[in-house]
């Protein structure tokens, strides 16, 4: 089983997301977003160019040629994310649960103060725990 881990608190997911991003592609791992919402998905692309203007965090979409020589890829659709080689990380932007989760050593879920954000979380850390998955939750 997959070790997920919440971290809650967030005061804006994305911005969070990307300094997640950053930290995993300093340490040397290749990681993979997960998210279904094409505009929040556009919007953390956006994101990852701006931010930390004295550097580049290499991403991409995973359907994009080039996706072998990135160290993010952002999947979509539950097709695109079957169809990549698993990684030891998923960052999983989504409101749901990913697909495919136990092929993941590690699932990374970012939390907002955001009731909405809470709630969905809430209903992903059940799913995870009847799945059998092993739960981490940490407060920022």
């Amino acid at each position: 089983m997959s070790r997920i881990d919440f971290a809650h608190g967030a005061t804006h997911r994305l911005r969070m997301a990307c300094s997640t991003a950053a930290r995993h592609v300093q340490a040397g791992h290749r990681l993979i977003v997960f998210c279904t919402d094409a505009r929040r998905l556009r919007r953390f692309d956006a994101l990852l160019w701006e931010f930390e203007p004295a550097s580049f965090i290499p991403h991409t979409l995973a359907s994009d040629p080039l996706a072998s020589l990135a160290d993010v890829l952002l999947a979509q659709n539950p097709e695109t994310l079957a169809g990549l080689a698993p990684a030891d990380w998923l960052l999983n932007l989504d409101l749901d649960c990913p697909p495919g989760v136990e092929r993941f050593q590690r699932v990374l879920e970012i939390v907002s103060h955001h009731e909405a954000d809470i709630q969905a979380a809430r209903l992903r850390w059940t799913h995870y725990q009847q799945a059998g998955h092993e739960l981490h939750s940490h407060k920022l």
